[in-house]
């Protein structure tokens, strides 16, 4: 602890400090600023979107398997640390050479301004927050500097120099208590500007008062027997608060309902324009859909089942008129996403919606309030585009995807799944009857089998629940007689098309995961 306490005295510690404390100070007050501002002008939110623009399909996709919903989360642990070994970096050099210091805060002021005006959405005045904060920390780092400067000799100074007449003691205790003054400001400051982001927002409010119209055609009546009867098996509708979250958006995007227009252009005979309103008096359509993130890994979590509201977009489509030739059509978010979806999946029967509500009630604001694209039988990637503005009928030759440019497939149609619920993996059992359940999924072909299989013996057929329709998932139970020791569970489905699920193993990029599930379970 002595030498801690040590360390912690010497100039170098010291200066390092004052770094941190300066890029705590140019977050800060780019953050209080900033709730004047757009969202996606906070220093953090743009330099994380940045990150995620460049990041390569593998690291996005060790992310998703390491930290699943979480990933956002993981990216701003990163983040935090990496920006404070590079102010420890920056502080030193500053208190060293101060001119090489100013050029590396001024180097980083400029990252921080050219992500922000480089997001989707976002003017040249948005950078104002990223150049006060940075000027404001250069003015915290020099006076730091300088009552660092005061406990010794400058680096750079004549020999012999001597310390100052109050004495080193003194001097550290005035740097510290400058330091910590400044943190707990800067703390306030970052505080104080989410509140004061929050008071300003009235989004939450307007999503609250939000009257759902009555669906034109409502949804089938769920049959009994939907939900498997062994203990633990996910529900088969999946709640709002519990439905997984995969998307590109660091900042969920807040949009005012009364501005809300969706542009519908590109290679059609008419361009459309709609507004939330004409949503609202259009004749909406009810149905329970599952959805899949490419990013599911085999026996994964990222899939979903919900009942959404919205209007077809094959009506939309029929409005636009779209010309011979075009194949695609490129959705585009409010904040820079896009998805390339096949045109004829948006203009069949299988109730592809710009959807305004998900299980009874208004998109909640991470799911895509006040609209966004759900589309049975396609992996998100290609079709799920929340917060969604832009409709562009065009050809997959001609226009790119945000993750098409980073080497994904081009259409991402789901490909037929099993998973096991129960028991989990490394569970352990008693000997005897063991309920064994899970869920499968093939959107549009629907799920006719599952087999389950122990060790390496046959095939059991399981029993299967009651399906509600060809676009949900369907869940199954099978009942194991389990003798003592480790065993090995592995199950398949076989969708309506006939085709039993591969066990040839695949990652998900480029197109999907696939692969048979394999659980152990120890059976005492």
């Amino acid at each position: 602890m002595k030498k801690l306490r040590n360390w912690l005295k010497a100039p170098t510690a010291m200066a390092a400090l004052a770094g941190v404390v300066a890029a705590a100070v140019v977050l800060a007050v780019a953050e209080l600023l900033g709730a004047f501002f757009t969202a996606r002008a906070a220093p953090l939110i743009a330099l994380g979107s940045t990150f995620i623009d460049f990041t390569p399909s593998w690291l996005k996709d060790f992310a998703i398997a390491t930290f699943g919903t979480n990933d956002k989360v993981a990216l701003f642990v990163g983040m935090a640390l990496t920006i404070a070994v590079l102010a420890c970096v920056l502080g030193v050099v500053a208190y060293r050479k101060w001119a090489l210091g100013v050029l590396g805060v001024l180097f980083m002021g400029a990252v921080i301004v050219a992500s922000v005006v480089t997001r989707a959405g976002v003017g040249a005045v948005d950078a104002i927050p990223s150049v006060v904060g940075t000027a404001a920390g250069l003015l915290v780092l020099r006076l730091l500097v300088l009552r660092l400067r005061g406990l010794e000799v400058w680096p750079d100074a004549p020999a012999g120099a001597a310390l100052p007449p109050e004495g080193s003691g003194a001097s550290r205790r005035r740097f510290f208590a400058t330091a910590g003054i400044t943190a707990a400001a800067a703390a306030l400051a970052a505080t104080g500007g989410r509140l004061l982001g929050a008071a300003r927002s009235n989004i939450l409010q307007a999503r609250e008062a939000l009257q759902l119209p009555a669906p034109a055609r409502p949804a089938p009546a769920v049959p009994a027997g939907v939900q498997s009867p062994v203990p633990g098996v996910t529900p088969w509708l999946t709640p709002n608060n519990e439905f997984y979250r995969i998307d590109t958006a660091l900042s969920v995007p807040e949009i005012d309902v009364a501005s809300w227009e969706l542009r519908v252009h590109g290679l059609v005979e008419e361009e459309v324009r709609l507004t939330f309103q004409d949503l609202l008096d259009a004749d909406l359509v009810e149905s329970h859909i599952t959805l899949t993130c490419v990013s599911n890994p085999v026996g994964g979590n990222l899939a979903g089942n919900a009942k959404w509201l919205g209007l077809p977009l094959r009506e939309v489509l029929k409005q636009a008129r779209p010309k011979e030739g075009a194949d695609m059509v490129l959705s585009t978010s409010i904040d820079g996403f896009s998805a390339s979806t096949p045109l004829e999946v948006l203009q069949d029967d299988r109730d592809a919606m710009l959807a305004i509500a998900m299980n009874g009630e208004p998109l909640p604001l991470e799911h895509g309030y006040p609209v966004r694209m759900v589309v049975p039988g396609l992996y998100g990637f290609v079709s799920a585009t929340k917060w969604v503005v832009d409709l562009e009928v065009t050809r997959f030759a001609d226009s790119k995807a945000y993750w098409t440019e980073r080497g994904w497939s081009e259409r991402g149609p789901i490909k037929t799944m099993a998973r096991v619920d129960v028991p989990k993996s490394f569970a352990k059992v008693p000997a005897g009857r063991v309920a064994v359940g899970g869920t499968a999924w093939a959107q549009t072909r629907g799920i006719t089998r599952v087999e389950v299989q122990v060790d390496d013996g046959d095939w059991m057929e399981a029993d299967l629940s009651a399906e509600a329709s060809l676009v949900t998932w369907r869940q199954w139970s099978y009942q194991w007689d389990a003798a003592p020791g480790t065993h090995y569970l592995k199950v398949r489905a076989t969708d309506g098309t006939g085709e039993v699920q591969t066990d040839q193993r695949a990652d998900p990029v480029p197109d999907g995961a696939s692969g048979w599930q394999s659980v152990m379970v120890t059976v005492e």
